[in-house]
């Protein structure tokens, strides 16, 4: 897949920030695979989803990142993770990366929360470009040992470069918080049926003006044993498919039958 070049080219970016743990993690277990280059949110920008910056300047500066083998090339970037991504396949790459990656996020990125993560987007934006890509995610919040997750993250990446890859698609891998060794293996998963219940708590701040905080309770509407959510919850890394293509196929030959009229004057 690295065509002549010795060693595939791997963008590496993120949403926790370009000092995050896990983008630490993964730096360092794919810098034995193939050249690695850092983009990354000089801020932390967890569930933006898919944001781009469009009404201010986007700013990247060099950054002290050093892997196994010296320092790496990285950038620390003042936009979103799409924008990082964006920026630095047109201007801070010297050729088109063989894969890029995102990750290690500092939590899961299991069914609904697809749609919200910047982790996928970030990779969900190479494969619009027509890149293979892929997110890793250590379902454990806060802090924790990437050990694990780095060592799964080679592994998949392997992979990756190894096969023939669908184009259009993205890999979003999800890792338990377990030891290497208690992991059961790899799994193909759909995502689950899941949603959060949520509610704005209201406060009041110290001028009596009222503000209002997001909470809620995370509901698993899916019994199915080929999820994202069940392998997580049994010990198996969960690598499902995604796609930005989100057109309801199924819906369409419904839609055609409905009575559907001209515009009038037509």
């Amino acid at each position: 897949m690295a065509d002549s070049y010795e060693r595939p080219l791997i963008l590496i970016s993120n949403d926790d920030g370009i000092e995050a743990a896990g983008i630490l993690s993964l730096a360092a277990a794919l810098d034995a695979v193939g050249d690695v280059i850092i983009a990354a949110p000089l801020q932390e920008m967890s569930a933006v989803g898919h944001a781009i910056t469009m009404r201010d300047p986007v700013r990247a500066r060099p950054w002290p990142f050093r892997g196994p083998s010296g320092q790496l090339t990285a950038y620390a970037v003042s936009g979103t993770p799409a924008d990082c991504v964006k920026l630095a396949l047109d201007k801070l790459v010297p050729r088109q990366p063989d894969l890029v990656v995102s990750g290690i996020n500092h939590g899961p990125n299991t069914a609904v929360n697809v749609i919200y993560s910047g982790t996928v987007s970030a990779a969900t934006e190479a494969a619009i470009l027509g890149i293979p890509a892929i997110a890793f995610s250590y379902c454990r919040w806060g802090s924790g040992d990437f050990e694990a997750s780095g060592r799964v993250a080679q592994q998949v990446v392997q992979q990756v470069l190894d096969n023939a890859f669908p184009p259009g698609i993205l890999l979003n891998v999800n890792i338990p918080d377990i030891p290497y060794e208690q992991l059961k293996g790899f799994m193909i998963t759909r995502q689950a049926q899941a949603r959060w219940e949520e509610q704005f708590s209201e406060r009041l701040d110290p001028f009596d003006r009222p503000y209002y905080w997001l909470s809620g309770t995370f509901v698993n509407m899916d019994e199915g044993t080929n999820t994202d959510l069940w392998a997580v919850d049994n010990g198996w890394v969960s690598i499902t498919p995604v796609q930005h293509d989100l057109t309801a196929y199924r819906a369409m030959e419904s839609l055609q039958q409905w009575s559907w009229r001209r515009l009038s004057g037509e």
